[in-house]
């Protein structure tokens, strides 16, 4: 893939929906072009699973959920956690340009008022396309995503892209489809207009 060293909103809008993404891939922090194939893909029906245990947290009520109220925070906390190096200096500008004009957002979790987990990922049209989450709580991301879930269901969103799967997606129903379904799901997602 070409690589690149500066990000503009209309680059990166028109990229997500090609379906490809920028990662950073060196300690440098020289951008590349992404595009998995297989892509994994959280469904958004009666697929997607919350684990028991999480239920049970969810039950308590411990967390604070907001939405974009800490969206730089959370870019920068998914960039530093678990020494991750493809969230970069430039990503981090860009995302946050992609906030201001609409087009990136945030979830947040929070204990006692304190930001303890999250995600933040690209929103065009009736897709989603989650980018990183962290946390410092024992389930603040899984809350945050079951919260992200939530609303996008409400509204009416049809696509909730993940890129690739890990252990921790994977026990929420993540799916591996090959690029040719996933292009397909994205193109219907592009033609139908949702609420984040």
């Amino acid at each position: 893939m070409p690589r690149l060293t500066s990000l503009t909103t209309e680059m990166l809008v028109n990229a997500y929906a090609s379906g490809i993404f920028p990662m950073a891939i060196n300690e440098s922090g020289e951008l590349g072009w992404f595009a998995p194939d297989p892509r994994a893909v959280i469904p958004l029906d009666e697929r997607f699973h919350i684990p028991h245990g999480l239920k049970r947290t969810l039950k308590k009520g411990r967390f604070e959920v907001t939405v974009d109220q800490a969206f730089e925070e959370v870019v920068r906390a998914c960039a530093t956690c678990h020494g991750k190096t493809w969230i970069s200096a430039e990503i981090e500008r860009a995302y946050l340009e992609l906030h201001r004009d609409g087009f990136a957002h945030s979830v947040e979790t929070r204990l006692d008022g304190k930001l303890v987990g999250g995600l933040y990922g690209v929103h065009l049209r009736a897709a989603f396309f989650g980018e990183s989450m962290f946390h410092t709580a024992t389930d603040a991301s899984k809350v945050a995503l079951v919260a992200l879930v939530e609303r996008l269901r409400a509204g009416g969103f049809l696509l909730l892209d993940t890129q690739w799967s890990t252990p921790h997606l994977a026990q929420f129903g993540t799916m591996e489809i090959r690029r040719a379904e996933y292009l397909r799901q994205l193109g219907r997602a592009l033609k139908r207009e949702a609420v984040f």
